[in-house]
């Protein structure tokens, strides 16, 4: 770089950020993308997959001091057009300079939004496409046509050696602003080369045969200005907090009751949480270092026609934070809401900013606590309340809605709700076949799952931590057990990789403790904080299948590694097209000692989901996620000192003027 271009970015270079872990701002990623574009000097060509945050070491942020100097570093992908592979590299935004790439052949970028918008357009002037509406009577209805690209995993198609291609699925609109999802056109698959939108193939299942499965036309709409009839309103319930709210956001740092943490968020994972303490008596004591979804699969059992290429990475291929919908105040979050934009890097070198991409806020949570002493006829009764840390994204037809929820009484609980449109097939009336439920005449919803991983850095009072099994068996009848009633749990430390790597027992009620050794509770056992996996899926894909090869994190439930800042992604860095030689699958055969360490937890988690007619047009949320818990962290129940409430603003329903029919009127 020569004088002239470094002081120009040197000039540019934006007020500094006040933590080492603060997300990159929209300032920062422009400037970084300039700096790249000058580095490799491709002009217009510049494609950006990912700029982020080069996190600094954890020494680095743990001897934070405000005033302290920040060096912002970022990590990028960045690919050039028309040129299969990528490379990936750093750049110091205070120097102005990339410091370090490396050129990966073979890689595949993930794919942007901005790159699929053209497609449909191509497709639909293809002569092989319109020649296939054209057999089935469909041609008139050509611009009524939408195009779904998706991405095509690694087959050995081919078509997609030395390729960066997108498979289409085919849908149509009966009149504007319909759902599309509604009205499959079953059997076409354009394949499109992303890089020069050249159609390589219309593949027509039914070309030869001609025996074509019908569009099923019935209408199945969920907008409101379409469907225009509704029940009638229920009576209004508000979140009222009339002295605001309970927490307190200094930038990217949150305070609430005992709790502090930080938000983050990048293009790749979305929402990020770091640096998550608890403060009971003075003292402070951290649980985890960061925590995030770091990768989502969704395998679809159908293998008739192109179904089988349905095993979407909605992190790897895709970017989930890139997705993030902007939420709106009293209709995605209620309350008093403080919110965080999302500002994340463009295809073309600048940056877009999600406004309001993450939603704070309390919510109450119910019962905390309570008993009855009859002796004395005296009752002690406590509520209790969650802060709640979330974000939406949209990937094509589904919705996810990531909650993250910390408890007064040092719970950490995260839930996944997934709602929109499922994914359909058309099928002859009646004729479903033995993938999928027929949830409407002539439409199909498939049998697939969501496997999401949790990236869990520990750090339970510490750095060094160790996982234990705690399995429970019962005792044999003997001596121990003479009325065969015994039942003990047995603790098992996991101490390298490949002994970690577990699955969850029912026969056993297997749970795991992340303790750490050197630190005890008031009865000499270690701290530690368990990890209640409460949504496990049975993969059925097979592990040695083109698709299976490339998700092998959902094999188990739960790996052990050993802390590397460069292994990020269960599936690996480059998920788009891969072969599966990167993720935890390939991290673990190093066996790494995990005891007493600097370790990660990766839980595989999700949804089993054959669909049902109800989940049709649009799907009610279901849910899915895990706990973290105290389990000896504290020496007591934590939140015993909670004080003695009582909601003034409850009334009898009796009493409240009106009968709640008359009120929604």
């Amino acid at each position: 770089m020569d004088q002239a271009v470094e002081t120009k970015h040197r000039t540019a270079i934006p007020a500094a950020a006040a933590h080492p872990l603060d997300p990159f701002s929209t300032a920062e990623l422009v400037l970084a993308a300039r700096i790249i574009s000058d580095h490799f000097g491709w002009g217009d060509d510049l494609r950006v997959e990912t700029i982020d945050l080069d996190e600094p070491s954890k020494d680095v942020v743990r001897g934070f001091r405000p005033g302290d100097r920040i060096r912002r570093i970022g990590r990028f992908n960045v690919y050039q057009r028309g040129v299969m592979g990528v490379w990936q590299g750093k750049v110091d935004l205070d120097a102005a300079k990339v410091i370090g790439e490396v050129f990966k052949p073979e890689a595949r970028a993930m794919v942007a939004i901005e790159e699929v918008l053209e497609i449909e357009a191509a497709v639909k002037a293809d002569p092989r496409f319109q020649e296939a509406l054209k057999r089935r009577g469909l041609l008139d209805e050509l611009d009524f046509m939408c195009v779904d690209p998706w991405t095509v995993g690694n087959f050995g198609h081919e078509l997609h050696q030395g390729r960066r291609v997108l498979s289409c699925f085919i849908w149509m609109r009966t009149f504007p602003d319909d759902n599309y999802y509604a009205h499959p056109v079953e059997g076409i698959h354009p394949l499109v080369d992303l890089a020069t939108l050249e159609i390589l193939e219309v593949k027509d299942y039914f070309e030869e045969s001609g025996d074509f499965i019908p569009v099923p036309r019935t209408p199945l709409n969920y907008d409101a200005d379409i469907l225009k009839e509704f029940r009638a309103p229920s009576v209004p319930l508000d979140v009222v907090q009339p002295a605001g709210a309970g927490f307190k956001v200094d930038g990217n740092r949150v305070t609430w009751e005992n709790w502090d943490f930080r938000v983050g968020f990048n293009g790749r994972e979305g929402l990020v949480l770091y640096t998550i303490g608890y403060t009971q008596k003075g003292k402070r004591r951290p649980i985890v270092y960061r925590a995030s979804i770091a990768e989502l699969v969704v395998p679809y059992g159908a293998t008739e026609r192109n179904h089988y290429h349905k095993n979407v990475f909605d992190h790897g291929e895709l970017g989930f934070g890139r997705m993030a919908n902007s939420l709106s105040l009293g209709c995605d979050c209620l309350g008093v809401i403080h919110y965080f934009d999302g500002v994340v890097p463009g295809l073309f070198g600048d940056a877009r900013t999600i406004e309001n991409a993450i939603c704070l806020h309390e919510e109450d949570a119910g019962l905390s606590w309570k008993h009855f002493d009859v002796r004395n006829d005296r009752t002690e009764v406590r509520r209790a309340r969650r802060l709640v840390i979330s974000s939406i994204s949209t990937i094509g037809n589904y919705e996810y809605a990531s909650y993250w929820y910390l408890h007064q009484d040092g719970r950490i609980e995260f839930e996944m709700k997934a709602t929109g449109v499922i994914n359909t097939a058309a099928c002859k009336p009646g004729e479903p076949g033995r993938f999928g439920t027929e949830v409407a005449p002539g439409l199909v919803g498939h049998i697939h799952q969501h496997v999401f991983c949790a990236r869990l850095d520990m750090e339970v009072d510490g750095p060094n931590n160790t996982v234990v099994e705690c399995d429970t068996f019962a005792l044999p009848a003997g001596p121990d057990n003479p009325y065969l009633n015994g039942f003990a749990v047995e603790a098992t430390p996991l101490t390298t990789e490949l002994g970690a790597k577990r699955n969850v027992d029912f026969d056993r009620m297997r749970y795991w403790k992340v303790i750490n050794p050197d630190v005890k509770n008031w009865v000499g056992t270690p701290t530690a904080y368990k990890l209640e996996a409460s949504s496990p899926v049975k993969p059925f894909t097979h592990p040695d299948s083109p698709s299976g090869k490339r998700g092998r994190f959902i094999e188990h439930q739960l790996w052990v590694t050993a802390y590397d800042p460069d292994e990020r992604y269960p599936a690996g860095e480059f998920v788009n097209q891969s072969t599966g030689d990167d993720g935890v699958a390939v991290w673990t055969t190093k066996d790494r000692p995990v005891e007493n360490t600097d370790i990660v937890l990766w839980h595989a988690f999700g949804l089993h989901h054959l669909p049902r007619p109800e989940d049709h047009p649009v799907q009610p949320c279901i849910s899915c996620g895990f706990k973290l818990m105290p389990a000896g962290f504290f020496d007591q129940n934590p939140v015993i000192d909670l004080p003695r409430t009582k909601n003034e603003a409850s009334r009898h329903a009796s009493k409240c003027g009106c009968s709640a029919s008359e009120a929604a009127e």
